[in-house]
């Protein structure tokens, strides 16, 4: 049966679904100013943020919400909507959807040169078109460690493109608050039994404990922005039970939000979390 739209909250004005789109005034900067050759630029998929006119001033330092996994961008759901309610406005919140939204296919994604180059245009994209001097940004699962590596930049390698490319220079500059909210930062578990049997955890740009790309990003401490969190559960179904306290901090971090049961599990710690994600990117403080 199928399901009946959301109404939206009174209170934050915003909502958050599959249909989500830019809006018609960001659609038009990207075309015009060099991003529309990027997947998040074009096509049909769930996407939020910008300014309803040109003219519009933001009040609020913008935030850049990265999904995990065979999610979208719709997955911010809660996180966009909570914002919205302590006053964001949607040209101060911005998501795009990276990779294909089917969780039969998320065996077989990766940190990709593709991928990587998206999360860092749609970083600096977001920056340029709101004229911020920095923005936050908040990632989950696949998408924190997708967003460290465009971040700190630098050289990588494709294995399955036998791609080597060079991200470019470090936009920690840019980046005032990283919060990282499941991430497997330091691998997965299920990932010693799959290894390079699959891509989304072979030994070159996986989620293997021991690959190359994890071993690069975590090379250099508090590269992230000038304040680096994360907010993790120990009930975490994805990043392993029991595993989640060695995989789920970012190196360098000032500070993690913690839980320790359910429904706080891999989505639960980032749908539940929105008022920690809150006064992390305002205050830089945990709650």
């Amino acid at each position: 049966m199928p399901v009946a739209p959301r109404t939206p909250a009174p209170a934050a004005g915003v909502d958050v679904s599959k249909d989500s789109r830019f809006s018609s005034d960001f659609k038009r900067w990207l075309q015009a100013n060099g991003y529309g050759k990027y997947d998040f630029a074009q096509g049909d998929v769930p996407s939020f943020g910008g300014r309803d006119s040109a003219g519009e001033k933001l009040t609020r330092e913008p935030v850049i919400f990265i999904h995990g996994n065979s999610d979208s961008a719709a997955g911010w759901e809660e996180s966009i909507e909570g914002f919205a309610a302590q006053g964001y406005k949607p040209s101060e919140m911005y998501a795009m959807t990276w990779g294909p939204q089917d969780p039969r296919l998320a065996s077989q994604q990766h940190h990709s040169r593709h991928y990587e180059e998206e999360v860092r245009a749609f970083i600096q994209a977001v920056q340029e078109y709101t004229g911020a001097r920095k923005v936050d940004v908040i990632g989950h699962s696949m998408g924190v460690t997708l967003a460290r590596k465009a971040i700190q930049g630098g050289p990588g390698y494709d294995p399955y493109g036998g791609d080597h490319f060079d991200l470019g220079a470090p936009l920690t500059g840019r980046v005032d608050t990283f919060v990282g909210i499941a991430g497997a930062n330091h691998g997965l578990a299920s990932a010693l039994l799959t290894g390079n049997l699959v891509p989304t955890t072979n030994l070159e740009t996986g989620l293997h404990p021991f690959s190359k790309f994890l071993s690069d990003i975590n090379a250099t401490e508090h590269d992230e922005g000038d304040h680096v969190y994360s907010i993790w559960s120990q009930a975490d179904e994805i990043l392993g039970v029991g595993i989640a306290g060695s995989t789920g901090p970012i190196p360098g971090q000032e500070g993690q939000k913690v839980f320790t049961s359910y429904p706080h599990g891999h989505m639960g710690s980032r749908d539940l979390s929105v008022e920690t994600q809150l006064a992390m990117i305002t205050e830089h403080e945990v709650r």
